[in-house]
């Protein structure tokens, strides 16, 4: 059985070939560039873009079941789910997973309307984010500078994300189901930077920006990290590129049910509970350092 998996070398796909590989599942990896793909040995690493189907077909030779994520380059909607989907089928491809993103575009659809057994794996915010969006900022002034410091979500480990993904992907009875991934707990941005100084041994602080500080100091192109994702969620939304900032406030002010509603969908699938944040943080406790990875 060869599982194909896209985006097989981001934040989520790399630990869905992980986990894949330790079920003794065979694991094709789609990326752009395989030549300078780093991939786990035995691996089976194949050229392709999803926003491109014309290029796919190879791809999906002899494959059996896929994990697909619903955007391309920039965060955005694919425009093609009903090719790319109807090359899987063409191919045989009885099972599919998918990992959604900002919201849905023409994959999923495309995937319901399709013979697959389709699963759709739709994670609230991830914990690798903070990554990019806090590292740099904790690594340099040991503070994170952000609105509303107690908004909540319950951020889930891209580990526990790829589990769900390789568990359903190699194992009957998931079929037309939706799994909305949570962490084990709620919690506020304040929080969470505790916690990360808790993992670090630093002294790390939380300092709360209103929204006029925001509007002055985030509207320098670029200033912040989380800008280059806001951005394509501003262009999906039809903002203009002056209301980017506007648009993250309404994102950080006005959490969704989805994003803060605490579920048991991890536990449910791989048996066991998701990893915490604090977990997460003493695994990650390296990036956050001053001399930590860049």
């Amino acid at each position: 059985m060869t599982i194909l998996v896209t985006g097989a070398t981001g934040t989520v796909g790399r630990q869905v070939v992980r986990h894949l590989l330790e079920r003794g599942a065979k694991v094709r990896a789609l990326t752009r560039d395989p030549g300078r793909a780093v991939l786990p040995y035995g691996v089976e690493a194949v050229g392709g873009d999803l926003t491109d189907a014309a290029g796919l077909e190879g791809a999906f030779d002899g494959v059996t079941a896929v994990h697909l994520i619903n955007f391309g380059v920039g965060y955005r909607p694919l425009a093609n789910g009903r090719d790319i989907v109807a090359l899987a089928e063409r191919a045989g491809v009885a099972k599919a997973t998918v990992l959604g993103g900002w919201q849905e575009g023409t994959l999923e659809p495309a995937v319901r309307a399709s013979g697959l057994e389709w699963t759709f794996l739709r994670p609230t915010q991830f914990m690798a984010n903070f990554l990019n969006d806090w590292g740099e900022s904790l690594r340099t002034t040991g503070r994170v500078r952000e609105p509303y410091g107690d908004r909540q979500s319950p951020p889930v480990d891209e580990y526990d994300i790829g589990a769900v993904a390789a568990a359903v992907l190699t194992q009957g009875g998931h079929g037309g189901r939706s799994y909305h991934l949570t962490g084990p707990e709620v919690l506020t941005a304040r929080r969470m930077v505790a916690i990360i100084a808790e993992a670090t041994g630093r002294d790390l602080r939380f300092e709360e920006l209103t929204p006029d500080e925001v509007r002055r100091e985030w509207s320098v192109p670029d200033r912040r990290p989380q800008l280059a994702l806001f951005r394509a969620f501003a262009e999906i939304e039809g903002a203009d590129e002056t209301d980017l900032v506007e648009s993250l406030l309404r994102v950080y002010g006005t959490p969704s049910e989805f994003a803060t509603r605490l579920t048991g969908d991890v536990e449910q699938v791989v048996g066991r509970p998701p990893r915490t944040f604090a977990q997460w943080a003493a695994d990650n406790a390296r990036h956050f350092l001053p001399t930590g990875p860049r």
